[in-house]
């Protein structure tokens, strides 16, 4: 049977992304408009519009559409912004933030996700974007970003992420306890006030390498 794909991109914008609250012009053409099949190994091409975490190697998994909406429009990048990603997974939310910002920093700890999605986002013509293969301990750059997203959860939110933020930037972060974990934007206030926290909704997603929950002894 031959998929729809253009079809199919459309019934997710309009089933999934927009019931969950996001009607950010900019993101929802986007998202309308890029290709999430072809960020989505073979295998699973099928379901690439379907409300699933999709793996995509190493015990990792593609965010839902929903979420990867929610992720942008929270974000709310104008294309004269800059972008830090960590963790690139499969491109696709890499290539969205090419399509939105002025120029984005992904940074991936897996040498094959990393190449294979350069390789995906010069097949779709997005040249804004430089991946490192990396993880964000191991990355000290001295660089500022008007956002910043973390592609995976953490258990706080790490203090080295804030001295890449610019004055007024924000960053997207999951954090938390499974199965109670909160996705929240986190503003550099460009005040006295500092940073400021808002709660966005519930989610649960793996953590990031370096950042899960330390376990406690107990007797």
């Amino acid at each position: 049977m031959t998929i729809d794909y253009a079809k199919a991109r459309e019934t997710m914008v309009e089933q999934q992304v927009r019931p969950w609250e996001v009607f950010e012009p900019r993101v929802l053409e986007t998202l309308a408009r890029l290709p999430r099949e072809r960020f989505v190994v073979e295998a699973h091409r099928a379901l690439a519009y379907s409300d699933l975490a999709l793996p995509i190697g190493h015990g990792e998994s593609m965010m839902k559409p929903v979420i990867e909406g929610r992720v942008l429009q929270a974000l709310s990048i104008t294309a004269g912004e800059d972008v830090l990603e960590i963790g690139t997974g499969s491109g696709y939310l890499t290539a969205c933030f090419g399509s939105l910002a002025r120029d984005v920093v992904s940074l991936e700890r897996h040498a094959d996700l990393a190449q294979t999605a350069r390789d995906r986002l010069q097949e779709q013509g997005i040249g804004n974007v430089r991946i490192d293969t990396i993880d964000l301990f191991g990355w000290d750059g001295e660089r500022r970003f008007d956002a910043i997203c973390v592609g995976a959860a953490v258990a706080t939110v790490p203090s080295r992420l804030l001295k890449w933020l610019r004055p007024g930037g924000r960053i997207f972060v999951v954090h938390g306890k499974a199965p109670a974990m909160q996705a929240a934007l986190v503003r550099h206030a460009d005040s006295a006030a500092g940073f400021q926290v808002q709660s966005l909704f519930e989610t649960e997603l793996t953590y990031l390498a370096g950042a899960a929950l330390v376990p406690q002894f107990q007797l």
